[in-house]
């Protein structure tokens, strides 16, 4: 399904054609520690420690890869508070709550539906 592009950047959007900037975002929110990321902010802002235990398995390096490239997307805000040591928050946007219903369906079948696939439930 394609749709007019309201920025005037190009025609339509089409996550099928190649050049379609669609298709970066696409591949961030169908990155698993984006979608993961995402899924963890939904019940409201955390720091980056909370952020990390919620998400078992992701080192510190990645999560920050992660979070910076959605707060660039626009899907997160980054809230820096003056203390000592800094307080960082980090919280989803009103568009980054939009895409965190999707991501949220997705992580349910999954869930519902492992147990029914032939895929090997390996994570990578």
């Amino acid at each position: 399904m394609s749709t007019r592009c309201h920025t005037g950047q190009h025609d339509q959007h089409d996550v099928y054609e190649a050049q379609c900037p669609c298709r970066a975002m696409l591949d961030l929110l169908a990155n698993k520690w984006s979608a993961l990321a995402i899924g963890a902010l939904e019940d409201g802002p955390l720091r980056f420690g909370a952020l990390q235990r919620r998400l078992q398995g992701i080192s510190p390096k990645v999560l920050t890869q992660t979070l910076r490239r959605i707060e660039a997307a626009g899907l997160v805000e980054r809230t820096v508070y003056p203390a000592v040591p800094l307080h960082v928050e980090y919280e989803l946007t009103p568009l980054g709550r939009s895409a965190s219903i999707p991501l949220r369906n997705l992580r349910i079948w999954v869930e519902d539906n492992l147990d029914l696939t032939t895929a090997p439930a390996t994570p990578a």
